[in-house]
């Protein structure tokens, strides 16, 4: 989803033709003699390999413009399947709210087609989408069926944001973070909004740390690394430094609800990261006549927004939006930098580095805090800045598997 921006849909005729029979409503069958996740340890086999004239990549070498190509060419076959479904489901149920989940739902970008162009009215994501997802429905079917307990519809949503995770008490994050030798300042929260504000105004990387943690695939502004989104280096910064992952994924932007048709073309509310929609037309910087002409990874570098940092190649961006019921710190935070700076968006990541997951204890937030070049780290009411920490002998030997360019 994030590589296909970058290709061409040169092979969707060929998938069309060759793997994949999709009706008109939607249903399809995939040719399983190109395929092996059934019955071996990869996805796809040689015969695949052969349609599209060369071995499946390396995992870790250079991402050439075939690879680039056949994301792009999934990803609008994608799309198509998912919207034949939805307006087949909305014909035979006769519905204008639409229930998403499994994994093809964390496809954000086909989220957002759905939302503008399918016929709902109104849509819903799962916000763990996926095997995770599908073990809460079976404890509520066990809750609901099996113990006879009553559904209560309240209407709204009742995933309280996916903060369902465990939080921590000032004690024990106290203790945590003496038992790392850690050096932090305790602030409240209206001095650390000011000063955080001013550190984001500055172009540094904070780690934030607050509530429960999500649940989910998504960091939510509870366990998130955040920055400037006006700053052009954040992404680059971000994914090589910190994320130690390719330089061409993009980043999410968290925005206060209140404010999202601000800049971007939405106008519902996006809480789990879960919805690609445009940025809006008077943000954007048109491109050269020049940069117009570039191709594949080449367009990476070229500043297309106000808000370069979460702004995709295409003009579009994943997006969060925040709202004081669910996590009333985080969009305090956000309102204090747009008090601030007069903008109400952030670059949310989350709090990890490829290949491990979301951070969860203090502990957790401090080793990653260490590992990585953030600048500033927040626990709560703990403001830790990377100058003040103790030396240590830098431990790169985790990242030899990953060869960055």
């Amino acid at each position: 989803m994030g590589l296909a921006p970058y290709g061409e849909p040169k092979y969707v005729g060929l998938i069309l033709d060759k793997l994949l029979d999709l009706k008109a409503d939607g249903t399809f069958r995939l040719d399983m003699d190109y395929f092996n996740y059934t019955t071996g340890l990869t996805m796809t086999n040689r015969k695949f390999a052969d349609l599209f004239g060369a071995p499946a990549r390396t995992p870790e070498t250079r991402i050439a413009q075939k690879e680039m190509d056949i994301a792009r060419s999934i990803q609008e076959v994608t799309e198509e399947v998912v919207l034949r479904l939805a307006r087949t489901v909305h014909s035979e149920l006769d519905t204008d709210n639409l229930c998403l989940a499994g994994g093809v739902a964390l496809n954000c970008v086909a989220n957002g087609r759905v939302l503008r162009e399918g016929p709902f009215r109104e849509i819903w994501i799962q916000p763990a989408a996926g095997d995770a997802g599908g073990a809460l429905g079976a404890a509520q079917v066990a809750w609901h069926e099996y113990h006879d307990q009553p559904r209560q519809v309240n209407g709204h949503d009742s995933m309280s944001g996916s903060y369902l995770g465990p939080r921590y008490a000032a004690t024990e994050i106290t203790r945590q973070l003496d038992q790392a030798g850690a050096v932090y300042t305790r602030l409240d929260d209206d001095e650390l909004f000011r000063k955080l504000a001013g550190v984001l105004e500055d172009e540094k990387v904070v780690g934030w740390f607050s509530g429960r943690m999500e649940f989910g695939p998504r960091s939510l502004g509870g366990r998130s690394i955040i920055g400037d989104p006006r700053s052009e280096k954040m992404q680059s910064v971000m994914n090589l430094k910190i994320k130690y992952r390719e330089s061409f994924r993009p980043f999410a932007p968290a925005v206060l609800a209140e404010d999202v048709s601000e800049y971007f073309t939405l106008d519902k509310p996006s809480p789990y990261m879960l919805i690609v929609a445009p940025v809006n037309e008077e943000l954007r910087i048109p491109m050269t006549v020049e940069q117009e002409q570039l191709f594949g990874i080449e367009k990476l570098n070229i500043r297309r927004s106000e808000v370069p940092a979460i702004t995709h190649v295409d003009y579009s961006a994943r997006i969060q939006t925040v709202h004081s019921e669910t996590n009333p710190r985080f969009h305090n935070l956000l309102s204090s930098f747009k008090e601030r700076t007069g903008c109400s968006v952030l670059v949310n990541t989350s709090l990890n580095v490829r290949g491990e997951p979301i951070v969860c204890t203090p502990e957790d937030a401090y080793r990653c805090f260490m590992r990585t070049e953030m600048d500033y780290l927040v626990v709560e009411n703990y403001l830790l800045a990377k100058d003040d920490q103790p030396a240590r002998e830098k431990d790169d030997s985790w990242k030899d598997e990953f060869e960055l360019d």
